[in-house]
């Protein structure tokens, strides 16, 4: 599974402290943590704390750079943060994220297109989150419509089916799993599938059980990849062994430390 690191986030205080001191020390070492523990890209969020977010989106891509040539994921609800933020970025890149408003579309996927960009998009319109798993579907199969007419490679989008708390919206979990079953279904080549992990057990208790447990059931699915929490060893070691039991990784005694 491809993962990507969440934890370069201003929501979480002690990154936010980092942002608004310039602690580069602080921002190089979770970079590497997090790279360490198996990530194939970072997520990068300044937070909605910030109060000057672009400088701080910014100063958040050199800083990584500075230590890693690992994926950046440019994190931002703002398409102005994401255009003014790709000139700065020499690593490979992913945007996250689109919806399947027109305006999204139209400004984000050409955008995606110049740089060279993959892209998350979210199965989400001006009406929200769909409660279905068709209303999804009907959003992904839009979102690559439009990815196709304009000649952009279905396979450097990520599909979202938008996973949201199980304490509120228990019902969406199974529509999710439908919507990672079917989505190879919906295009040849088939677009990549990706969830935002951590959103299942926003409220929770038991967060770390409800999340390694939500992600071996969509790998089953085939989730192809997860915005999480590296630090979590448990988690990455569900991971990691769900990747064994459906023969996506080969055996070995030790795989738990490869």
């Amino acid at each position: 599974m491809f993962i990507i690191g969440e934890r370069i986030n201003g929501m979480f205080k002690d990154v936010a402290k980092a942002i608004k001191s310039h602690d580069k020390k602080f921002i190089h070492k979770l970079a590497q943590v997090q790279i360490n523990r198996g990530c194939d890209a970072l997520d990068i969020n300044v937070g909605p704390a910030s109060s000057q977010p672009l400088q701080d989106m910014i100063w958040l891509i050199n800083t990584i750079q500075e230590v890693t040539d690992t994926t950046l994921v440019i994190d931002s609800p703002s398409v102005e943060i994401i255009q003014k933020s790709l000139p700065e970025i020499k690593n490979p890149v992913i945007i996250n994220s689109t919806t399947a408003e027109e305006y999204k579309l139209q400004v984000l996927f050409p955008l995606a297109k110049d740089y060279n960009a993959k892209i998350i998009a979210l199965t989400i319109d001006k009406g929200g989150v769909p409660k279905d798993a068709d209303s999804r579907l009907e959003l992904a199969v839009k979102i690559i419509s439009y990815a196709q007419e304009l000649e952009f490679p279905v396979t450097n989008i990520y599909i979202d089916p938008v996973l949201l708390p199980v304490n509120v919206a228990q019902d969406h979990c199974p529509e999710v799993l439908r919507v990672l079953r079917e989505i190879k279904l919906i295009s040849e080549p088939a677009p990549h599938t990706v969830v935002g992990l951590s959103n299942v057990s926003q409220g929770a208790k038991e967060r770390s059980l409800i999340n390694r447990t939500f992600v071996v059931m969509a790998l089953a699915c085939g989730l192809d990849s997860a915005i999480l929490d590296p630090l979590d060893e448990e988690l990455i070691k569900a991971i990691k062994t769900a990747e064994i039991l459906l023969n996506k990784q080969i055996f070995c005694p030790d795989y738990l430390s490869i």
